[in-house]
């Protein structure tokens, strides 16, 4: 607990207090937004604010872990916590790649489509890799070849076949961690277009995984006394508090962040910000066996994402009709004439009942099982 709250103190007071000093470097090295042409009106005034934000959000996790593991005692360092960071930094760089190009070329474009997608490959790949090595004493690796709601489902374990077809199976999870990745951290990256409501959004989503990493720690099936008490009910996750500590602090850096983020912001993420904070949240979702989960607990981010692959297939198939006024769905509440506070504020109300709602189910989920 001691190094939990070591965690999200540190990272917290890291990006408050020296996100200033970081908005003041990137204006120096003129590292501004460019805003697209056909957006709302009123984004053109946030021209030249500052981007890449997602660097301090890294950098603040990174302090806040480190000094605490370090230092605070407890379960720190392991091989699930780095899989995170490694997500968290691997993704990072992708979104900073991208964020350069844009401003050096001042457009709205940096990365080509495929570029993109090519870089997320090669880092949700090595994390899928690398988290079905390094097993336990238990013989338990951080992650499973099965997929997961709330612990995995037998139905739909992938490690059924391989037994017979290996490779078959290995490929498999590859695709599955890839499409979960892509989906997250496209998901993030579209929901951050309004002055906060990414970095919201993500408080109350990689939040909720302080809860249930400390939940399966005070229930893990590697606990002599919880084996004994309740065994049909524990969990096979591997270092759950680490995991834990991990998420308090990216919270910690978010809540600190989001301070000098909030409208009108003086920093934005941009896709070092967006797309590290989606591989973050795919890494705690596969290393907590709660993939599927990720439906209600990255809600918002479902909503957004979906709002996008909605309008474009709408537009296709009626040959240029539109079902909301902009895509992704905040530019069209925006659009109708709400203020953009408004629009951020009862987005942040939906992701918390949304994120409410998947804790429940995970807690939900345990309730039931037999003693």
């Amino acid at each position: 607990m001691r190094t939990l709250l070591a965690a999200g103190g540190l990272s917290l007071a890291f990006s408050l207090f020296l996100t200033p000093l970081f908005v003041r470097l990137f204006h120096r090295l003129q590292l501004g937004q460019f805003i697209r042409d056909d957006g709302p009106q009123s984004h053109h005034a946030k021209r030249g604010t500052a981007t890449m934000g997602g660097i301090v959000i890294i950098l603040a996790t990174l302090f806040g872990f480190f000094v605490a593991a370090l230092f605070a005692g407890g379960d720190g360092i392991s091989p699930s916590s780095l899989l995170v960071l490694l997500m968290l930094v691997g993704m990072g760089g992708v979104g900073f790649v991208d964020d350069f190009l844009k401003v050096r070329n001042q457009r709205s474009l940096g990365l080509g489509g495929w570029a993109k997608i090519a870089g997320q490959v090669i880092v949700a790949t090595v994390f899928a890799v690398l988290a079905i090595q390094a097993p336990n004493r238990e013989g338990y690796t951080p992650a499973s070849l099965g997929i997961s709601i709330v612990r995995d489902v037998p139905a739909l374990d992938i490690g059924r076949i391989a037994t017979a077809l290996p490779v078959v199976a290995i490929i498999l999870y590859l695709i599955w961690i890839n499409l979960l990745a892509s989906a997250t951290t496209n998901g993030v990256n579209v929901t951050d277009g309004l002055d906060g409501l990414a970095p919201g959004a993500s408080i109350f989503a990689i939040g909720s995984y302080i809860l249930i990493g400390f939940w399966q720690f005070n229930q893990s099936c590697f606990s002599t006394s919880i084996v004994q008490a309740n065994l049909s009910k524990c969990y096979t996750t591997n270092d759950p508090l680490s995991l834990a500590v991990v998420a308090a602090a990216l919270t910690g850096s978010l809540v600190g962040f989001l301070w000098w983020n909030t409208n009108p912001a003086q920093i934005f993420l941009g896709d070092t910000g967006s797309l590290a904070l989606g591989g973050a949240l795919t890494a705690l979702a596969v290393l907590t066996h709660t993939e599927l989960l990720l439906l209600l607990i990255g809600g918002l981010f479902v909503i957004e994402a979906g709002s996008v692959i909605v309008q474009r297939a709408y537009f296709k198939v009626t040959h240029g009709k539109r079902i909301f006024r902009m895509s992704p769905i905040h530019h069209h509440f925006e659009l109708k004439g709400w203020a953009e506070v408004t629009v951020v504020v009862r987005f942040w109300i939906i992701a918390g009942l949304l994120v409410a709602a998947g804790v429940g189910t995970f807690y939900l989920e345990w309730l039931s099982q037999p003693s």
